[in-house]
């Protein structure tokens, strides 16, 4: 197996310059120049010689290398088709690694998983666009793939949201749905120097744990989410007032109220107060009202 060769500026640029490759701004391309910070996310993604690693977003092969010389073997998908040329010349030798040029939302990644994995857990590894971050977790946990753990570059303020608790401003719909499905936490955070070309943003690493089982039992996990979507999607509004203006829910003013009181909680909470297992409860009290 060869040794990485990418990972610091200079490499970076001969291999851009080779290719006189442009960057795509409408697919965030932002490619890690630090190899300190490489070397942090396989460490925290604790890739092993059994492992099966989906990257998403290899760019020119940079962490693909790295994974490469970890893990059993890598699937990397990338969706900007002037990088497959560049990724057959950087990953030449790495005979464990199989490029996919396609939009990762429109892969069947639990069929990949069977077909490459046979079934067994995945580990998600990626320098993840940020544009498209929150779609692609999500699509993750809700298909169901057969993951052990996500380990992700992400914006700063994205990996705040993934795990912060009730009653931050961060706190909302996608905090609730990334701790209902695995455990967070923040890996390392990456100034801006550490990208090609350099983002606006600080970004984080973290690390999303699968649970085996959910930490709250629900009824009706699509209901749990569909209240929790309400909750958010008017924030300043009242719990009772952003649930009854969803299109998404059909019960009455009447019944919202009713249920969140059965809560326990008075009519003017607010959605951002309440917690996981209050979510799961109210989802309850609303499918025995149906």
């Amino acid at each position: 197996m060869k040794e990485p060769t990418l990972g610091n500026p200079q490499n970076t640029i001969a291999v851009l310059q080779k290719y006189h490759f442009v960057f795509q701004k409408k697919f965030g391309q932002n490619f890690l120049i630090d190899t300190h910070v490489l070397d942090k996310i396989i460490r925290a993604a604790e890739i092993g010689s059994d492992d099966c690693v989906l990257e998403i977003g290899p760019g020119i092969g940079t962490m693909t290398q790295y994974l490469a010389c970890a893990a059993k073997k890598v699937i990397a998908v990338e969706i900007d088709r002037a990088l497959i040329p560049i990724l057959e010349d950087t990953l030449d030798g790495f005979d464990n690694v199989r490029v996919i040029n396609e939009d990762v939302l429109k892969v069947d990644i639990a069929e990949l998983a069977e077909k490459e994995n046979g079934g067994k857990p995945i580990k998600v590894v990626a320098n993840l666009p940020y544009y498209i971050t929150t779609p692609i977790i999500m699509g993750l946990f809700e298909n169901h793939v057969p993951l052990k753990s996500i380990t992700v570059m992400v914006q700063k303020e994205v990996a705040d949201r993934m795990q912060v608790g009730p009653g931050t401003k961060d706190y909302g719909a996608l905090s609730l749905a990334v701790q209902y499905y695995a455990k967070p936490y923040i890996v390392a955070n990456v100034p801006p120097n550490c990208f090609m070309p350099r983002p606006k943003v600080g970004s984080a690493v973290i690390r999303l744990e699968r649970y085996e089982e959910p930490p709250v039992r629900v009824r009706d996990e699509k209901l749990m989410f569909r209240i929790i979507r309400a909750s958010f999607n008017q924030r300043r509004k009242t719990l009772v007032n952003g649930l009854n203006n969803s299109p998404e829910l059909n019960f009455t003013k009447e019944q919202i109220g009713e249920a969140v009181t059965r809560l326990g909680r008075g009519v003017s909470v607010r959605g951002e107060a309440l917690s996981l297992q209050e979510f799961a409860q109210l989802a309850d009290i609303f499918s025995e009202i149906q």
